[in-house]
């Protein structure tokens, strides 16, 4: 037994400030990022499976044809208003206090899956961002090219990254400046109008053949004086939420994952549903509910119209209070939802 133990290693960013009273880190087991405690990787049988299996509604999938609305125009960059704007995706444009952010950017098309629908302006025009938010290095919130071309276009951009995502980072462009932080952790490169926590998700990493979980994952929670933003990244559920809020809560505003859940039994400990997002933001004690992570790329089985149709029957039940489904590209002012 013991000879296992000397495999176990909790890791932080020392240099970072800890918000959870007595976190030793986040647990390694032979250099691999656990889920929490619990050491996962997805069991490949499972994708097998998937691709050998047939989906029981292929027809009504193949019949659907919703992309999200796209409200196009680039005004949104120079506004000086508190905003949020949906780029596709799980790519968000945000402006608290005046800094700006942009959450998992993958603007393009991505190995092997096509991007269903336009951004709401040319990726190179994204300008004036402070800080490039990555929740974990999944290729379709870490694209390569997107990364490169929101540099470009933002010199003095910083990334605020998970454990040991700098080695992707500086093969990416390695001038992009970067801070790594664990769960739980406060980054410290952010002006004191907003703060940064890098939170827990309960999800996993894969980029290549042999790195399996060697990089962390997580979600974001963003603080004004007067507005704490959420942003989940990518999540099965867990008991982190409630733990999230414990810490930092009511979330003010929640961006969730609410598509590729399907077929349950190869999505369910990486993604959220939308019935699982409602009852993760209720326990956030979430203000407004707004969708992310649908209808831009095919990922998964179920039909592409489903989850909007899913939260907006939850909603009509009384279950979900604050639900908004913006446009690609349509700005939601901050002031006006708190």
């Amino acid at each position: 037994m013991q000879h296992t133990n000397n495999h176990i290693r909790h890791v932080k960013n020392e240099r970072l400030e800890t918000i959870k009273p007595g976190y030793r880190g986040n647990k390694t087991v032979k250099g691999r990022f656990a889920n929490g405690e619990e050491v996962y990787a997805p069991d490949f049988s499972s994708v097998l499976k998937w691709q050998l299996s047939q989906n029981p509604q292929r027809q009504q999938k193949k019949h659907d044809t919703y992309t999200p609305a796209v409200q196009e125009g680039c005004d949104f960059i120079n506004d000086t208003r508190d905003m949020l704007v949906w780029l596709g995706h799980a790519s968000f444009f945000l402006r608290l206090n005046g800094v700006t952010f942009i959450t998992d950017p993958v603007l393009y098309d991505i190995s092997m899956v096509k991007r269903k629908v336009g951004t709401p302006c040319p990726p190179e025009q994204l300008r004036n961002i402070d800080f490039l938010l990555l929740s974990h290095a999944h290729r379709d919130h870490l694209d390569k090219k997107s990364v490169q071309t929101i540099y470009q276009s933002n010199p003095a951009i910083k990334a605020l990254a998970p454990l040991r995502a700098g080695d992707i980072l500086r093969g990416i462009n390695p001038n992009l400046p970067y801070q790594e932080a664990g769960w739980f952790q406060k980054f410290d490169l952010v002006p004191d109008s907003v703060e940064v926590y890098f939170m827990p998700a309960s999800h996993w990493h894969r980029r290549g053949l042999l790195d399996m979980n060697k990089v962390l994952w997580g979600s974001f929670v963003l603080k004004t004086p007067t507005l704490t933003l959420y942003f989940a990244g990518d999540s099965g559920m867990n008991s982190h939420f409630e733990e999230i809020e414990n810490l930092l809560g009511p979330m003010d505003v929640c961006l969730m994952p609410v598509g590729a859940y399907k077929p349950s039994f190869l999505m369910q400990k990486s993604h959220l549903n939308p019935h699982e997002a409602v009852k993760a933001y209720n326990l956030l004690r979430g203000g407004t509910f707004i969708p992310m992570h649908y209808g831009t790329y095919d990922l998964s089985d179920e039909p592409p119209s489903e989850p909007v149709r899913l939260l907006e029957q939850i909603a009509a039940s009384g279950m979900l209070q604050g639900l908004r489904i913006p446009a690609i590209g349509e700005p939601v002012l901050l002031n006006e939802i708190t």
